[in-house]
Formats: C-alpha cells, sequence, structure tokens
C-alpha cells in the first residue's frame, strides 16, 4: 500500500510512496505526532538523482524488517533537499557538530520531538559493512538512548542549539574596506591549484565555478586601458582548469553537458548525475572563456551544454527540470559508457580510425567491466596528420562517428529525471543563458532565457511573492533568499542581452520583496528564510558558497548592480550593509566566499555602466562587436527608440547609435562612433 507520500509533488518523495514505511512528509501532522507520542522523529534526507539515496533506500527503505523497527520506534519523515533547502542547511551543519566530519546525502539524522538533533550520519547499510553499524542495531540503540538516558540527551540537544546559534555571523565593527582579500584569494587558490589537471583539490574533483569566475573576474576586469591586461596568474588557472574539465569525462562528449563532479584527479570518471544548477553557471563561464580567447574547445563547451538542456531538460510548458540521475537500470553510468565491440559496431572503419584516438578508445579501458567513458583524450589536428588526412575531412569523419554513436545511445534505457522546476535553479540557468547568447552572440539562446523568465513570472509570482518549487502547473512552497537573489541577478543578465520594460519592472519588484521579508536591518546581510517562514531550530544566513552561489552574495551582488543603473540608495546601502556583515571573514577566509568577493570588487571600483540608445535595428552591430570585448566591471544595456525607462535610464532617443558611459559618478560625453566606444 502507498504511503503518504504518494500525494507529494516531488519525484524523490514519490520513489519512496511504496516503501513499507509509514513515511510522512516534513509538516504538522508529523511532528505533532512526535510530541503527542513522545517519539523521536527520524529524518532521512535526500534527493532523486542521489546515487547512495537509491541504495539505501533498496538496502533499508524497500526492506520489510527494516521497515518494522523503524515503523514501531520513530516517526519517519522523509524530504527532498531540492525541495527544503533550509531542512538540508539546518540539519547538515548539525550533522557536522555531532559527527566532526563533513555530511552528504543520503542524510540520517535522529530528532528528539522539538526538533532537535541527538545522532546524524548520511548512509547506513542494512547489515554492518563498510565500517558502518547495521542499520537496525543503529536504530535500536538509538531508541534506547532515548528512553534510557534522556538526561544526557537533552543536555547535548541544550549544547547542539547553542552550537547552531554560534554559527550565524555576528556583525563586526565596519572596517576600511581595501582589495586585500582579493589578492589573497588569488594567493590561495594557486597554492591548492593542480598544475597537472586542473582544478584546486585531490579527487574527487568538483567544478567549483565560484572559483572560476572569480579568476576571470580578476583576469579581465575591463576597467580601463590600465588595468585591461587584469592578473595573469589568475586567467592561467581559470583557463586551464576549464580546457582539462571540457576535455575529460565530467563533460558528455557526446550529448553536452556536465555531470556533478569527477571522482578521479584528471577529470575522466564522474559521478553520473547532471544537475541543472552546475550547467547554468558553467555555461556563464565557457562563454567568458571563449569571449577571451577565441578556442573551439570552449565555443563547443557551451554549445553543448545548452543543447543538452533544450533537448532533455527543457518543460513543454515553458522552464527547465531540476535533474538527471546517475543510474539507468540498476547501475551507475550505464547508459554513457560503451564497450570496445559497441563502438566498432556503430562506425566505420575510417571513422573508427580518427574517432578511437580521439575518444580515447584506443587506450585501456577507463571504467568498470571493460568499458570506455568517451574523453578527448588528444586534438583531432594530432590525430588527422597522423593518418595523413586533412582537417575538413578527419573532422567529419569525427562528426559522422559522434552522430551514429549519440544515435545509438538514445535507443537504451534512460537515466531517471527529476522533472519539478526549481525557481532558484532555473534562475541560474537563465543568467548562463543570456550571458552566453550576449557573449556569443545567440538570440535563441536569448530567446530561450526571456521564454524562461515569463514561465516563471507567470507560474511562481503570487502577489509579490515567489514560491520555490513548480510540477504540472502547480506552484508550491514558500520560496527561499536563493530564490530571490538567483532570480534578480538573472533578470539583470537577460536585460543586458536583449532590454525589456517588463524585465526591468519586475526587478525592482523582487529587489523591494528581498529587502521586506530577508533582510536583517539591523545587522546587515539576508536571512535564507523569510521573516514569515516556518520557524525551525535556527535560522541560517549563509554567506560562504556551495555548490551553487552564496545566496547573500548573490544578493548583495545584484542589489549593488541595480542600484548603479537606477540611482537607487536602498540598494546600495543593502548590500553595503551585507558586505560589512561578513567583511571579517572575507579577510580571515576569502576564498570561502567568491560571490561576496566580487560584491568587494564592486564596492571598491564600481562597474562600468554603458547605455546604449538608437534604433533598434542599427543598435544590433554595435552590442555584437561590444558584448565579447567588455570585462567583469562593466554593466551594457541597449534601450532601442521607443522604450519607457526608469529616469535613470532616460536618454534622449537619437537618429543614429549613442553610447553613454559613466566610470562610477563621472560620466564622458555620449559617444556616437563605434570605433570610439570599442577603443
Amino acid at each position: 500500500m502507498p504511503n503518504r507520500l504518494a500525494t507529494e509533488p516531488s519525484p524523490y518523495l514519490l520513489q519512496h510512496a511504496d516503501n513499507p514505511v509509514d513515511w510522512y512528509p516534513w509538516g504538522e501532522e508529523a511532528l505533532e505526532k512526535s510530541r503527542r507520542e513522545d517519539k523521536p522523529i527520524l529524518l532521512s534526507i535526500g534527493y532523486s538523482a542521489c546515487h547512495w539515496c537509491h541504495v539505501m533506500a533498496h538496502d533499508c527503505f524497500e526492506d520489510a524488517e527494516v521497515a518494522a523497527v523503524m515503523n514501531r520506534l520513530f516517526v519517519n519523515i522523509k524530504v527532498d533537499r531540492e525541495e527544503r533547502p533550509d531542512l538540508d542547511q539546518i540539519y547538515q551543519t548539525a550533522h557536522q557538530l555531532l559527527t566532526q566530519r563533513g555530511g552528504g546525502w543520503p542524510l540520517t539524522v535522529f530528532l528528539t520531538p522539538d526538533q532537535t538533533p541527538f545522532f546524524a550520519g548520511t548512509y547506513f547499510p542494512r547489515t554492518p559493512r563498510y565500517q558502518l553499524p547495521g542499520f537496525i542495531d543503529l536504530m535500536e540503540n538509538v531508541a534506547r538512548a532515548w528512553r534510557e538516558r534522556r538526561g544526557e540527551v537533552l543536555a547535548q540537544n541544550e549544547a547542539v542549539r547553542a552550537a547552531l546559534a554560534q554559527q550565524q555571523p555576528d556583525a563586526g565593527m565596519p572596517e576600511a574596506l581595501t582589495d586585500a582579500p582579493l589578492a589573497q584569494a588569488v594567493r590561495d587558490l594557486a597554492q591548492a591549484f593542480d598544475p597537472v589537471w586542473g582544478g584546486f583539490s585531490r579527487a574527487p574533483k568538483f567544478p567549483r565555478p565560484g572559483e572560476l569566475f572569480f579568476l576571470l573576474r580578476q583576469a579581465n576586469p575591463g576597467r580601463g586601458r590600465a588595468q585591461r591586461s587584469g592578473n595573469a596568474q589568475a586567467r592561467e588557472m581559470a583557463l586551464f582548469s576549464l580546457r582539462k574539465m571540457a576535455s575529460g569525462g565530467v563533460v558528455d562528449q557526446l550529448g553536452g553537458g556536465f555531470c556533478r563532479y569527477s571522482v578521479d584527479e584528471q577529470w575522466i570518471i564522474p559521478h553520473f548525475e547532471k544537475m541543472l544548477y552546475d550547467n547554468g553557471p558553467l555555461l556563464h563561464l565557457y562563454a567568458d572563456a571563449w569571449a577571451l580567447t577565441g578556442e573551439t574547445l570552449f565555443r563547443d563547451t557551451a554549445e553543448g551544454i545548452v543543447g543538452w538542456l533544450l533537448r532533455e531538460m527543457h518543460a513543454p510548458q515553458g522552464g527547465f527540470y531540476s535533474a538527471l540521475d546517475a543510474d539507468s537500470e540498476g547501475h551507475e553510468g550505464k547508459f554513457y559508457v560503451w564497450t570496445p565491440d559497441e563502438v566498432r559496431a556503430q562506425l566505420t572503419p575510417e571513422e573508427y580510425a580518427v574517432a578511437a584516438p580521439v575518444y580515447g578508445f584506443d587506450g585501456p579501458p577507463n571504467f568498470e567491466n571493460a568499458h570506455w567513458n568517451p574523453v578527448l583524450a588528444r586534438p583531432l589536428a594530432e590525430v588527422a596528420a597522423e593518418l595523413g588526412l586533412g582537417d575538413e575531412v578527419a573532422a567529419a569523419r569525427l562528426a559522422n562517428a559522434r552522430a551514429k554513436l549519440f544515435a545509438a545511445r538514445e535507443t537504451r534505457v534512460r537515466p531517471g529525471r527529476d522533472d519539478k522546476q526549481l525557481t532558484s535553479w532555473n534562475a541560474l540557468m537563465i543568467a548562463g543563458l543570456a550571458h552566453a547568447g550576449r557573449v556569443m552572440a545567440r538570440p535563441d539562446w536569448i530567446d530561450a532565457a526571456q521564454e524562461a523568465i515569463d514561465f516563471l513570472h507567470r507560474n511562481v509570482w503570487r502577489d509579490g511573492r515567489l514560491l520555490a518549487s513548480t510540477k504540472h502547473g502547480v506552484a508550491r512552497l514558500n520560496a527561499y533568499l536563493d530564490d530571490y537573489a538567483f532570480l534578480l541577478d538573472a533578470l539583470l543578465e537577460t536585460m543586458q542581452a536583449r532590454y525589456r520594460e517588463v524585465d526591468m519592472a519586475w526587478a525592482r519588484e523582487l529587489a523591494d520583496a528581498l529587502l521586506a521579508h530577508f533582510e536583517d536591518a539591523d545587522a546587515g546581510g539576508f536571512f535564507f528564510t523569510s521573516h514569515d517562514h516556518e520557524a525551525l531550530i535556527t535560522r541560517p544566513k549563509p554567506g560562504y558558497d556551495n555548490a551553487t552561489p552564496s545566496g547573500n552574495g548573490v544578493a548583495a551582488f545584484a542589489l549593488q548592480r541595480l542600484g548603479h543603473l537606477l540611482g537607487e540608495v536602498r540598494y546600495l546601502d543593502a548590500s553595503a550593509r551585507c558586505l560589512n556583515m561578513f567583511h571579517a571573514h572575507l579577510i580571515q577566509q576569502p576564498i570561502a566566499y567568491p560571490t561576496l568577493l566580487a560584491v568587494l570588487d564592486e564596492s571598491l571600483v564600481p562597474p562600468r555602466v554603458i547605455l546604449l540608445r538608437g534604433p533598434a535595428s542599427a543598435l544590433q552591430a554595435w552590442t555584437h562587436a561590444l558584448a565579447p570585448r567588455l570585462g567583469a566591471h562593466d554593466l551594457m544595456l541597449a534601450l532601442p527608440n521607443g522604450l519607457t525607462l526608469p529616469d535613470a535610464l532616460a536618454k534622449p532617443a537619437p537618429e543614429r547609435p549613442t553610447a553613454w558611459i559613466c566610470s562610477g559618478t563621472a560620466c564622458q560625453p555620449p559617444v556616437v562612433d563605434l570605433d570610439s566606444v570599442l577603443e
């Protein structure tokens, strides 16, 4: 019989709807039952594309004996961490406090009826293995501790709540802002940099877009001729890492798009799940890398991300789905990997002669059970020369081989897809699409970004407030800081790609809602949950970047930019209060806060604002010429004649394209010659 999860829209919760476990979704019914029956809560947090979540589900939650123990001893609550990042943040932090090590998913936490965690872990097997206790024994011991050692548990709870409260940043004394954290962050990244394979860690290796964004900002500030060269060391670390990632197996070489991370230091074998939130920022980065270098690899990688997005993640009703699973037919990566015989069967000998060395098929298998995960093992030009082929002939054979392998792969059983549409993750992708569309002169990508903006406006904006998730036309859940901040930033990117009056109006509404519902007006910064959100055991105000950028960082960055565009002091002041709130943390550990470092950077040197005005048809040539040349500190809007504009943007409607360029509080005379603007 289905349990209470059967009526939930979350694909992850629905995966557990037929478990013999008496699951509850998070809500008052379960919490009240725990209080009434004096039963601890077994809280299990995961997400639909999580491999080890599937393993624990099969091992434990589908097992009748395990479920019987769970049902007898606990009130069992299942949470989709993508729908409830507020709960995930709190209990991941609690896990770290209780275990003194990092967490992950599945997250398994035992709570007292007042929601305080007293024991935590991640994956547990049914029977002891991997140096982990069996789940049944563990549950019996936890329940026994609650019954027989309650005084110790409650005393620990007080300590846990106090420790959680101490995790929140304190407003320190205002200090003079300097660029010292920027220079220190470059030095810290240089120390962590892998000069052989790129990236900033050993295995497992994550793309970590925040650090790469920071480095490219330092590499290409665009703040005038004297500083145009930027930081050469930052440039090389970023571009080298982006090349190595794009050449590895962490990107789908046949279908495009990045997987979550690489299990090895060489980017060869990924954890095969594909997440929307990774690919939006990576699209932005690869477009910028192409603009800096003109390298084909960067262009192809960006185009591959968009190809995957529009083919596999674009919902018919609008917006983008959340994730693709790592597994198919019960095996991780099965959809993506090949045996030698499978490859040879699809290609002519001539095609195989080119594809094998390019994709690494001529070397030893790189994946388990004698399979290959394709990588870019050798440059095509090198292979062509070795075979005595012209570049065009070799490229045509490789394109044919790739198309055939992709078509054959399409006949396989596909990984599962999480088809909910999250506001914050959609916003990250919209920002990447709009930015890449502008930089790479792809109006079709800008169209897709604007269509997704319009979808969100229709579906998740209600009475001046956002909702966090929508599925099959039903929007739900009070939105979080990330939803407002990321969407405001996406609107700024989309307006730079193609200005619309409706987008500016919505940006102003979002900014005002952000200040009204999330800002800590006394101490500065923004809470992760709104002032009228469900009361939880703590209320985080996170500033550091994780897999997604910091909501505080993006809110402060977007408000600062919108404040400069509109001359709105309220937005600038809120951004400054947020930066001051976290400034001491930036000094102590700058690289943990790359998004806030961008706020600091533009607080010290405001962005250069470039306004273009004139007939719409004539402006197009200007925007195409200027967009790839802009630096990280440049903010450009093309405003065709005929628009109704906010006062700060209102310029005359000239008969020929004209540029107004302002740096900080100083503006230059209007410029009517494109070459002069480029200069």
